[in-house]
């Protein structure tokens, strides 16, 4: 197994780090176990364990909740961090404010994927010298090459909105729709490049 200090470091960004990405985080440490995934909350206060319903709605896509602590976003996550993913554009901004030399690694959930679809074939499936999946820090580059040459979309095209306050139902359908992403990142981070030094 690869070093530590060499996993591709994953971090989400929301704004109470309540629901939105610590299941993300979750979701996709399940899915994609060789990477480093963490969360974090624009606005998040400290506090020990994952919220009631939070927690009942990772259980029910297959996550856990254990050992869970909110925290906020500070420059320090977004410096350490190999991709930084919001739910919200206003999530990629305050990354990039915290740390303006991470712009090529910031993106929101929806755009990296939607970027990583619109390149096409080369980011989903690239080969390398001997036909094998390009590393993850590739995949990473060429999203954020793409994001200068692609049409914009709108604001809610790139967002998962936040269910804070709304009723179980509304929050387990937002657990499905960050599933179904960590499914795709998955698919498009887990390479045989795991070993290589941190970049990006």
């Amino acid at each position: 197994m690869a070093d530590v200090a060499a996993r591709l470091t994953i971090l989400f960004v929301c704004t109470g780090n309540v629901h939105r990405s610590p299941l993300a985080e979750r979701l996709l440490a399940t899915r994609l176990p060789e990477a480093r995934v963490g969360s974090a909350g624009t606005m998040a206060q400290p506090i020990t364990g994952m919220h009631p319903a939070t927690r009942s709605v990772l259980e029910e896509l297959g996550g856990s909740g254990a050992g869970f602590t909110s925290r906020r976003l500070t420059p320090e996550l977004v410096a350490e961090a190999d991709l930084v993913l919001g739910f919200d554009r206003e999530h990629r901004e305050t990354a990039v404010r915290l740390w303006p030399v991470a712009l090529r690694k910031c993106f929101t959930v929806r755009e990296f994927l939607r970027l990583a679809r619109e390149v096409g074939e080369p980011v989903l499936r690239p080969e390398s010298a001997h036909g094998e999946a390009a590393p993850p820090r590739e995949v990473i580059s060429r999203a954020a090459t793409a994001r200068g040459n692609l049409a914009p979309v709108s604001q809610a095209a790139d967002g998962i909105a936040d269910p804070c306050g709304a009723p179980y139902d509304v929050l387990l359908a937002c657990g499905q729709a960050i599933d179904a992403a960590a499914a795709t990142l998955a698919t498009l981070l887990r390479e045989r490049g795991r070993a290589q030094g941190t970049g990006c």
